[in-house]
């Protein structure tokens, strides 16, 4: 018997060995290959690819059309996931994959019509276009990994189909990138709704252009259920850019500094775009060099072209220009023909078309979606009992001949000032901050978008009326007219999603001036002798004078009300701060929860929870609240629903008792334990990592995280209750002295590679979070001297 019970153990403990061993290799068979030959169709001669330390691929090619074949090939080794979920959240197709939850994310992206619109614009591309043969050649090494390799893991764990990947995929993406940007969405159904039902006093503390005719009157036919419906959509926008898992672009900073003020006498570019953290990170790195051609360059998914990048002759960084190029327009509806509203004077027909939604695991959903000559009936996402009022989408991504493509194959190529000029007039939607050096001794800054000329009058914040003229177009204004500057005489060009200066502002949803302010600060304050430490110095700066300037109204408020024990040592913590958020710092975490406290006394009971938990999700907020803080006669303090009439005072003196309470609950009773790094911490969670136990598997972090709201060193989120969840930050953090863009700098938040149990996971994510950078390698000898391996791609 025991002899029995000794063999059965043996061969259990045999199957174990055996099980294990064939998940090891089958987890081993979709790890990328880095070494070695692999043949690819083609290709017209064989194509180098040397793998530096981090896994980045230096490639090099005999042709142009091998070198992209060869991108596409390495991108879709580390990113083929990533790549087939962005496809997918653009397309509207997530649910075919992820299940009856995804449906409303789905019905969404179809109502915005970037499926059908990247379909069309695909169709229209010159197929002898040179950006055009890049992308299919691009797309082509895709492809061919994907049918030669076995599938990610994460294929497996879902059940994805493998499916080729078209150039209106990337044209899909490209809409979601815009949508990413496209804050009117998210905002103009709450500020429209503060209008119509608490009155224009209620808009004093917004950042609004303050026309007349654009602040009194009010949405003439909006039914509660329309505003329900509105408050539903911009809700679902909000859940939709998160849920996925996929990187939503928030912000950045870039600045160029020329020789006469840099320690080289060369120009010095810097620059880190703010965007949501995800794994793998948005960023795929890829150094490419053919004959008469050479890039360093960050890549996004399904894009052959660097979004920003440098080489020996020039580099150029992005930040995200935040003009406001999308309206929600509230069509009249012909009361004689529900399928005709008013536009340019008389009634038109609404345009349908049906799409099918596939559903894992449920039925299929058929959507009937219109388009009305203003543009696409974005509430038709919505179940037909939630409002009866069409509300259209005019966006310029929809309405310009966008050759984005094209724009970004140029700049990839753009040495000279003319050229990049050239390459940023071509960037329609999403608008974009072109901030560019070169070695030659230039540096320029051109906002690049196509501005719609709106009536006069109009304020774009809210959702036009579709019955008046306010929600027509007079065309573009033309493209020298945007602002811009080229070689300033101050020294140095500063871009960080603030409003750009002009005689006539462009309207948009801007950032707050204290972060580009900190930036000038810094910049102005020293002439000469700038250099890569002391540029990597600057984008670790924690401080902003946000907080200092919102408190200075409310600190003999905040002190009447600080009456517990070690309360008034706390405040004047708050009082003594300088705005700077290291992680050993108690004053943040103190002033980021009273925040949090703060508008939620003062707009939660007007707004109730559903709108208040909208709008901190937007920049009005950030605008808004040093507004607030400094008048005392807003009608925000006054409590509805009781009889007292409560000021500034009251209000500040609950908001208060309530972060104290929070932080004690939440962070223990003594405040000196309070710091930023237990209450302020990121943690990279890739889309199967949103729930246990998944999260431990594919997920990195949390780590401590210094910065914080509009500091230089922009690690945020959404304004929330301690401890807070960074959910965006530097994607990179690239300095690029033109005198050795050799020896340029940067980092990825996570790694390189997206494939999990590959070593180039998440091995910078300790070195992203201790703000530490790593070498560019551009040069041959230090390419050669920093080669970890070498895959030679064969002509099949």
């Amino acid at each position: 018997m025991k002899r029995a019970l000794k063999l059965l153990g043996l061969a259990l403990l045999g199957l174990i060995v055996v099980a294990a061993l064939g998940l090891a290799w089958w987890w081993q068979a979709r790890l990328p290959q880095r070494s070695g030959e692999l043949p690819l169709t083609g290709l017209k001669a064989p194509v180098q690819v040397r793998y530096d330390d981090f896994g980045v691929p230096h490639i090099r090619a005999g042709s142009e059309t091998d070198l992209y074949r060869a991108l596409g090939y390495v991108h879709a080794q580390d990113r083929l996931f990533q790549m087939e979920i962005l496809r997918r959240l653009s397309r509207g197709e997530l649910a075919e994959i992820l299940g009856p939850k995804l449906v409303d994310t789905d019905r969404l992206f179809r109502s915005l019509a970037i499926r059908h619109h990247a379909d069309a614009y695909a169709a229209r591309l010159d197929p002898a276009a040179p950006s055009t043969v890049a992308l299919q050649a691009y797309l082509d090494g895709i492809n061919q990994y994907q049918a030669d390799r076995p599938a990610p893991i994460e294929f497996a764990i879902l059940g994805i189909p493998k499916r080729p990947f078209t150039m209106a995929d990337t044209a899909s993406v490209a809409g979601y990138l815009a949508y990413s940007f496209a804050a009117a969405f998210r905002t103009e159904p709450v500020l429209s709704r503060i209008r119509d039902e608490l009155g224009a006093e209620h808009l004093q503390i917004f950042d609004l252009a303050w026309h007349p005719e654009g602040v009194t009157h009010g949405m003439a036919g909006l039914a509660p259920a329309d505003w329900q419906g509105l408050n539903r959509l911009a809700a679902l926008s909000h859940e939709a850019l998160s849920s996925a898992g996929v990187p939503v672009f928030e912000g950045s900073n870039a600045w160029a500094i020329s020789g006469a003020r840099t320690a080289s006498g060369k120009p010095l570019l810097a620059g880190d775009p703010h965007i949501a953290f995800s794994v793998p990170a948005v960023w795929y790195e890829a150094h490419l060099s053919a004959p008469g051609f050479e890039l360093y360059g960050l890549h996004q998914a399904l894009n052959p072209f660097a979004l920003v990048g440098h080489n020996q002759r020039f580099g150029w960084s992005l930040t995200m220009f935040q003009n406001d190029d999308l309206d929600l327009i509230a069509e009249k509806v012909n009361p004689d023909n529900p399928k005709q509203v008013w536009a340019a004077g008389q009634w038109a027909d609404l345009v349908e078309r049906q799409e099918t939604i596939a559903v894992k695991g449920g039925e299929p959903v058929a959507m009937t979606l219109r388009r009305s000559p203003h543009g696409p009936i974005v509430n038709d996402a919505l179940d037909k009992s939630v409002g009866q009022r069409p509300i259209a989408m005019w966006w310029a991504f929809l309405e310009t001949e966008n050759p984005i493509l094209d724009a970004f194959y140029k700049l990839d190529r753009a040495d000279t000032l003319a050229k990049a000029r050239e390459a940023a007039s071509l960037i329609h939607s999403p608008g974009l901050n072109v901030v560019w050096a070169n070695a030659a001794g230039d540096i320029g800054w051109w906002a690049a978008a196509k501005l719609p000329l709106r009536p006069a009058g109009v304020e774009p914040s809210f959702i036009l009326d579709g019955g008046m003229a306010e929600a027509d177009k007079r065309g573009f204004l033309p493209f020298s007219q945007n602002p811009q500057e080229e070689n300033p005489a101050r020294g140095y060009i500063v871009s960080a999603n603030h409003q750009p200066a002009g005689e006539q502002p462009v309207p948009g949803y801007y950032n707050l001036w204290d972060r580009a302010l900190r930036l000038d600060q810094q910049l102005a304050a020293t002439p000469t002798g700038w250099d890569t430490p002391r540029a990597q110095s600057l984008q670790l700066d924690t401080q902003t004078g946000y907080g200092p300037r919102l408190l200075a109204s409310l600190l003999p408020d905040l002190r009447a009300a600080a009456t517990g024990p070690g309360e008034p040592a706390l405040v004047e913590q708050l009082a003594a701060w300088k705005g700077d958020h290291p992680v050993d710092a108690v004053a943040p975490t103190l002033f980021s929860q009273f925040l949090f406290d703060l508008a939620r006394e003062a707009l939660g009971d007007e707004l109730g929870e559903d709108v208040f938990n909208l709008i901190r999700r937007t920049r009005a907020l950030d605008h808004a609240l040093p507004r607030l803080a400094a008048d005392p006669a807003s009608p925000w303090w006054d409590r509805r629903g009781t009889p007292a009439h409560e000021t500034r005072a009251a209000t500040v003196s609950a908001a208060w008792r309530a972060t104290v309470s929070h932080l004690k609950a939440t962070l223990g009773d003594d405040p000196a334990t309070w710091t930023w790094g237990r209450a302020h911490r990121v943690t990279h969670e890739h889309p199967l990592g949103k729930r246990a136990p998944l999260d431990r598997l594919f997920n990195a972090g949390p780590f401590p995280a210094p910065g914080g709201r509009e500091t230089p060193n922009n690690l945020s989120g959404p304004l929330s209750a301690v401890p807070v969840s960074v959910t965006y930050g530097p994607s990179t953090r690239r300095v690029v002295d033109l005198s050795a863009p050799g020896a340029a700098r940067g980092i990825n938040p996570v790694g390189q590679s997206g494939v999990k149990g590959d070593r180039h996971y998440a091995d910078q994510a300790v070195l992203y979070a201790q703000g530490a950078s790593r070498a560019q390698h551009l040069d041959e000898a230090d390419v050669a001297g920093h080669t970890r391996s070498e895959l030679k791609l064969t002509v099949r």
